[in-house]
């Protein structure tokens, strides 16, 4: 085990697991990684990346309208449609304010699932999980946090994300560059921040402070993390990918462990060792 992940052991949960992955794949894990356990909003990753593949299969497009008057899937995909968090009531005009909706991506998710005539759950596992050897992961519930999987198949979603097979390599880099810059907004978790930066599906770090991720994570770092304990991202600086599930929804002991876990793990596998 790296000696970064010995801390996961110390951890207030009763069961979590972890792990390190480059592109040529895992570096260390700690924990059961079979276990399955829920991803929560880390669900949204895999509804995005899905979307990303039908954008590219010609099913949607990033401009086509999408959930209110004058918003898009691109607005959906980057919490800039001016939905609520849940609700079907925009609260603002699109492209304004950075909104974290669980709703937009229950939009999104139907936009997906009619265009390509078959439910988003059977275009997810054909798109994404199947490809991917994800077979354990399932969604079972809202495409916004209703995936439940092992720690395996997560780690296999963070090396897709450092090296993609699915999508483009310049999709991608679309998808984790800053969609509707300049946009303030809340943070779940960590309150407001100006600005609230979010490709599409992915959230950025950038200088946000505070922040789940480390100190140590360079500003281009993406991913995301859910209310049950769990968190993705990826730093393609230092080509590095960390993540975790818990038995235990987050809370102040999260928005503590989890950017020490990640100074961490950049200290030990960051920048100036090798990045293979």
């Amino acid at each position: 085990m790296a000696t970064a992940l010995v801390q996961v052991e110390t951890w207030p949960v009763g069961t979590a697991a972890a792990g390190i992955v480059r592109p040529a794949g895992v570096v260390a894990t700690t924990g059961p990684v079979d276990e399955s356990l829920p991803w929560a909003s880390v669900t949204k990753v895999l509804t995005a990346l899905a979307t990303l593949v039908a954008v590219e299969e010609g099913t949607v497009g990033l401009e086509d309208q999408a959930g209110p008057p004058g918003a898009s899937v691109r607005h959906l995909l980057a919490h800039a449609s001016g939905l609520p968090f849940d609700g079907t009531v925009p609260a603002v005009a699109p492209g304004t304010r950075r909104i974290y909706s669980n709703t937009g991506f229950e939009v999104l998710a139907a936009v997906v699932a009619d265009r390509a005539g078959m439910p988003f759950g059977d275009y997810l596992a054909g798109a994404v999980l199947e490809p991917l050897g994800m077979v354990r992961t399932a969604l079972a519930g809202s495409p916004a946090a209703g995936a439940s999987g092992p720690l395996i198949d997560l780690i296999a979603l963070g090396r897709e994300l450092l090296a993609p097979t699915l999508i483009a390599g310049e999709t991608l880099a679309e998808a984790t560059g800053v969609a509707f810059p300049d946009l303030a907004g809340i943070l779940p978790g960590f309150g407001w921040q100006d600005p609230n930066d979010w490709g599409l599906g992915f959230e950025i770090r950038d200088h946000k402070r505070p922040h789940w991720t480390g100190s140590a994570n360079s500003p281009a770092t993406f991913g995301h993390f859910g209310r049950s304990g769990s968190f993705l991202w990826v730093d393609p600086e230092v080509r590095l990918a960390c993540v975790s599930l818990a038995d235990r929804d987050f809370g102040p002991w999260a928005a503590t462990a989890w950017p020490r876990l990640s100074d961490a793990v950049l200290a030990e596998f960051g920048p100036g060792l090798p990045v293979g």
